[in-house]
């Protein structure tokens, strides 16, 4: 028996209503991290850098770089500077290494001697696109799939619909891209490069597997979508990179 009820008496906990807080807190924190589906200039959606990145001009310097593999350099003391608002190509013999700088400087490789800066402005990857053969495309997504996942991270500067159609692949916008031609995917990667809003463009052979109407196409968007970016482009075939106004040797720093 026992003497003391009251200590036995179990109080009640309201453990459910604390959940019901956190998860509402959690739920709130979600939606402020979604992405908005809202298409934004840069200007919009970069408003402190928008002066620097546009106006000023984004320069790039590299200051003695140098990248080996192993025992094996594949440039060394490249020293070079890159301006906002001009188109400049990369060329040498296969091999030479003009992918591999421009992955040096898009930071997706690392260089080993030298140093990279990013004058004016705070660089991210969000301010780079790139379009490049080595790069994949998800081919369980459909072309308007593949761009609704590429928005998650970079904005666009037009609505979907109308980048497909502009790149020629608006009747195929929900087919799975397993089911495109090689030529149908170059062309979805260069979309997503050049209508992603981003003051810096690097192009890795830019016309690969392309028909003579894709070349025609690739020339069209770097007439129509290259004002105020900085260009970059790799290639040996002169038909890629023409139209750039400095050209850089990459067989002239080994």
């Amino acid at each position: 028996m026992n003497d003391h009820p009251e200590r036995s008496r179990r109080v009640p906990i309201e453990i459910s209503s604390g959940v019901e807080k956190r998860a509402e807190s959690r739920n709130e924190r979600s939606r402020e991290m979604r992405p908005s589906k809202k298409i934004m200039s840069y200007e919009e959606a970069n408003p402190q850098t928008t002066s620097s990145l546009l106006q000023k001009g984004i320069i790039l310097s590299l200051n003695n770089v140098g990248k080996r593999y192993n025992r094996e350099w594949i440039f060394r003391n490249l020293s070079y500077e890159f301006q906002t608002g001009n188109r400049y190509a990369i060329t040498g013999s296969n091999g030479s290494g003009k992918s591999t700088l421009l992955q040096v400087i898009g930071g997706a490789l690392m260089h080993n001697e030298g140093e990279i800066k990013y004058q004016e402005a705070e660089i991210k990857y969000q301010d780079i696109s790139i379009a490049a053969p080595y790069l994949e495309l998800v081919e369980e997504m459909t072309a308007k799939e593949m761009l609704n996942f590429h928005a998650q991270f970079k904005t666009l500067v037009l609505p979907i619909p109308e980048i497909l159609q502009k790149v020629g692949l608006a009747d195929a916008a929900n087919k799975q891209l397993r089911y495109f031609s090689s030529g149908m995917k170059q062309r979805l990667k260069l979309a997503q490069a050049f209508f992603s809003n981003t003051p810096i463009l690097l192009l890795d052979e830019p016309a690969t597997n392309l028909d003579a109407d894709g070349i025609a196409l690739y020339h069209r968007l770097i007439n129509d979508h290259t004002n105020n970016r900085l260009v970059i482009i790799s290639s040996n075939d002169k038909q890629e990179y023409d139209f750039c106004e400095k050209i850089i040797e990459i067989g002239k720093y080994k």
